[in-house]
């Protein structure tokens, strides 16, 4: 059973930087992602990275200012975020997908999500 364990979120000031951190057990994933829900609005994808780290997707509002990336050998994702946002206030889950072919959805596996505010 997989498990996902998101540490690294809190309060920045407009223009700030956080870097969340996401460890992943219980199996190999073809992706990991990061996904965001503000309040009152649904969830969304923000990034997602391969397995082999190769290969990186983002939504075109966080493109430039976030990087996603992974440590293998640390079977973590991070996810830098720069250039905050007071509209990047969400709560953050990391999640994993075995399936190939979809980066931006289908994802079965989630953390418990970790809270990002961005103070203007």
């Amino acid at each position: 059973q997989a498990q996902l364990v998101e540490s690294g979120g809190g309060l920045a000031q407009a223009g700030g930087s956080l870097r969340l951190s996401c460890e992943v057990s219980g199996g190999t994933f073809t992706y990991t992602g990061w996904f965001r829900q503000a309040p009152g609005k649904e969830r969304e994808f923000v990034a997602a990275i391969n397995w082999s780290g190769v290969s990186t997707y983002y939504v075109d509002s966080v493109k430039g200012r976030f990087t996603i990336s992974k440590d293998n050998t640390k079977s973590t994702v991070y996810l830098q975020m720069n250039g905050l946002k007071p509209e990047d206030t969400a709560v953050y889950y990391c999640a994993a997908s075995p399936n190939n072919g979809y980066p931006r959805s289908r994802y079965p596996y989630w953390g418990q999500g970790t809270q990002v505010t961005v103070s203007s």
